[in-house]
């Protein structure tokens, strides 16, 4: 099969398209046959980051691989003789959180049950594209603004709210019945319109932090702005959330984010998507830092 392989820390051009052997799934495994990943802000981080570093990632559980991706959506070509919920034909989304293998490739083997990383039928209305955009940033929004526990009609301020986690986050304060403001660049808010935020702050034009308007929650989706930053901006009981919180994947999110979908209060931002024979190009793009929401990786044609 077809496979990104890195053998090394550096630029995106360590990243090469190579044939490695096809895995064969164990008794309690999956094969999935990807169609469709992603280039997250994580992927270039560890691709990038010194060796120290990447130790220091490696025990915090994000391990780098010699075939590297954490999104992935596909179809199940083969299961073991002791899956059960997962058969043939099936079409899947998840992530390879705790694999010995990432998503850059045109199989993988995921166990049917793990205590880390998740996998379930993807949402049938979205593409593969759409899907393999989902479990991490959807799922790093959904359990930080969980915390928060959102009512009807309070106020959320999500700040970057064009980026993966951002567009997630706003998308979800919305279905909580939220009224959603949106924090990004001129250049996004067409975006943002698109995604029914119902108010937009253009950062490069205003200081949200000086419009004397308060909000019940504040999340800042890119970890760029601090609690002290923006406390005036909160009400009396009002709460900061940021991207910098750890997250857990839960494999029970994943039917949530299909319900949603399927009820069309969630439709992941596609900006770019480049085929995994250009993953080099797509990991340049997104570490330039200008994405608008997701970028995907086109695996089989």
């Amino acid at each position: 099969m077809k496979a990104v392989i890195q053998t090394k820390q550096g630029p995106p051009d360590v990243l090469q398209l190579r044939e490695v052997e096809k895995p064969t799934p164990k008794d309690n495994e999956v094969l999935v046959k990807i169609y469709a990943t992603s280039v997250t802000f994580g992927d270039v981080m560890l691709r990038k980051i010194p060796l120290v570093l990447s130790i220091i990632f490696s025990m915090m559980g994000m391990k780098r691989r010699k075939i590297p991706g954490h999104e992935f959506a596909g179809i199940v070509e083969a299961v073991g003789k002791d899956v059960k919920r997962f058969k043939k034909g099936d079409e899947v989304f998840g992530s390879t959180t705790a694999l010995k293998q990432g998503s850059y490739a045109e199989y993988i083997c995921v166990p049917e049950e793990r205590k880390e990383g998740v996998m379930d039928i993807k949402p049938s209305t979205m593409s593969f594209e759409e899907a393999a955009a989902v479990p991490i940033g959807g799922i790093t929004a959904y359990h930080i603004l969980g915390k928060a526990d959102i009512q009807k009609g309070q106020k959320v301020l999500i700040y970057g709210a064009s980026g993966s986690v951002g567009s997630y986050a706003a998308q979800f304060a919305k279905a909580f019945g939220a009224e959603v403001t949106g924090v990004c660049s001129t250049s996004k808010i067409e975006m943002l319109k698109s995604m029914g935020v119902n108010k937009i702050i253009d950062y490069t034009k205003e200081d949200f932090t000086e419009n004397g308007l308060t909000y019940n929650v504040i999340f800042d989706g890119v970890a760029k702005i601090s609690k002290s930053y923006c406390k005036n901006s909160l009400t009396k009981d009002g709460i900061y959330l940021s991207a910098r919180s750890s997250t857990k994947e839960k494999k029970e999110y994943l039917p949530v984010f299909k319900e949603l979908s399927e009820a069309g209060k969630l439709k992941p931002v596609i900006d770019r998507s480049y085929p995994l024979k250009d993953i080099a190009e797509a990991h340049r793009y997104v570490e330039e830092g200008h994405k608008k929401g997701n970028v995907a990786i086109q695996v089989q044609d």
